[in-house]
């Protein structure tokens, strides 16, 4: 085998090879973001949330839904962090936050947004835009309508706050369930519960009993997978870490009281309706409209009350980030850059 001479060309092109290795290597590290996962106490119990982006840029605050935690946020964090600051905490009995049991915390909304706004004047945040998705919703409205001049922007995904969000065969024995928690069969001869009480050989179920089913993996893995595209696409670390969480003693009549305490949430949309007409927050939405639990009815009324609305129904299901976070991703740089980092420029 012929070997080069060993010159001053040949070391000379070699130093050059390794400069421009290092200087790849380098500028590689640079954009690997620096996520921080921390914990604060705030009324004696601990709070996890994930931080990433210099507090300097435009921040937001990434509120999860059920049956997950911060966790479904880690790519989007990855990949905005280099514009904008993130802060995403877990809810008290949801990924890595404190769990008291449920005879010793109050698991309802009101209760966990109280915390959640002591969790935003804990860690100094002042103005910040809001990621609104699922449960994310009304513990973000009661938020912003306590302290509208602190939200910058509204990015909602999947979160409800008009009733055509939950009139649909989902939301039967949960509405039956707010009324009584005792009720038996209520709203469960629909065609989607009608398949759960086929599973379980109970052509008679307590509605209490049939609300556990969701604390299940099947109904994990079915959140995360129905009206998705290519199954095969989406990762199982999703259902993955969620379900051991679920699975811990105690935490299924912690969603017990939280499904229940949704009920609370319906009463307070004119509010929260009232909030976007006067206030007028600039507002992305985007929502997987294939999702079965908040479909796509529930983000149309929004048209109705915000005029700075941009809009955008995505080919998914009910965890868009899954499967479509590099679009969100694009989407939500582009809006906030022109509507919070730059908002003379998003007038002209």
């Amino acid at each position: 085998m012929r070997t080069l001479p060993i010159n001053r060309y040949t070391l000379g092109l070699f130093y050059a090879i390794l400069l421009v290795a290092g200087l790849q290597s380098l500028v590689q590290a640079e954009n690997v973001p620096n996520i921080h996962y921390r914990t604060v106490t705030v009324d004696d119990v601990e709070i996890f949330y994930r931080e990433a982006g210099n507090p300097n840029n435009p921040t937001i605050l990434l509120l999860h839904g059920f049956p997950t935690s911060s966790h479904m946020f880690r790519d989007l964090i990855a990949e905005i962090s280099d514009e904008f600051h993130l802060i995403a905490p877990d809810y008290p009995g949801y990924g890595f936050s404190s769990m008291p049991k449920s005879k010793d915390f109050d698991y309802s909304f009101d209760n966990v947004a109280n915390l959640v706004g002591k969790f935003v004047d804990n860690i100094e945040l002042d103005k910040f835009s809001l990621y609104l998705m699922d449960y994310g919703a009304p513990i973000g409205f009661r938020i912003a309508t306590a302290q509208p001049d602190r939200i910058q922007s509204l990015i909602v995904q999947n979160g409800n706050a008009y009733d055509e969000g939950i009139n649909n065969n989902f939301w039967e024995p949960i509405k039956a369930y707010w009324k009584d928690r005792k009720a038996v069969n209520k709203g469960l001869d629909n065609d989607f519960w009608k398949h759960v009480k086929a599973a379980y050989k109970q052509p008679v179920m307590t509605n209490d009993d049939a609300l556990r089913f969701l604390t299940t993996f099947g109904a994990t893995k079915w959140q995360y997978t129905n009206g998705v595209e290519n199954i095969e696409a989406f990762s199982p670390d999703t259902w993955g870490h969620v379900q051991p969480l679920l699975d811990r003693e105690g935490n299924q009549d912690i969603q017990l009281d939280m499904f229940y305490s949704y009920g609370s949430n319906p009463p307070l949309y004119p509010e929260w309706q009232a909030y976007l007409r006067n206030k007028q927050p600039p507002t992305l939405i985007v929502w997987g409209e294939n999702d079965e639990i908040f479909p796509a009815a529930g983000a149309e009324p929004y048209k109705r009350d915000l005029q700075d609305l941009e809009y955008h129904l995505i080919d998914t299901g009910h965890f868009a980030l899954e499967t479509h976070g590099q679009e969100i991703a694009d989407l939500m740089r582009n809006f906030l850059n022109r509507k919070v980092a730059n908002p003379t420029l998003a007038a002209n």
